[in-house]
């Protein structure tokens, strides 16, 4: 799916995407607080993660022919991502 994607539909995707992912950042920074990233590290992790899901699922053979199950792929994603990565931290700060 991303790849079929021409550079100025991917690019309006990304900035969606990176928007929405930063309001979202700014929200969560305030539920995590120490535990999290900060702001713009909250939105670049679920950004990236967002993309990556989508990217995954796509390369184990799924085609996504409805923007629903796109979007719901990518904020599975976008979740794992950042539960991994708070996970880990978490895990380092405790050491």
């Amino acid at each position: 799916m991303l790849m079929n994607l021409d550079p100025t539909w991917m690019m309006m995707s990304f900035t969606v995407v990176a928007i929405l992912s930063f309001i979202f950042g700014m929200a969560l920074d305030g539920l995590l607080g120490a535990e999290g990233f900060g702001p713009i590290g909250n939105t670049v992790v679920v950004t990236a993660g967002f993309f990556l899901g989508i990217f995954v699922a796509n390369l184990y053979g799924v085609h996504f022919y409805d923007l629903k199950m796109a979007v719901a792929t990518g904020l599975v994603g976008a979740f794992a991502c950042l539960g991994v990565l708070a996970a880990i931290k978490a895990g380092l700060a405790r050491m």
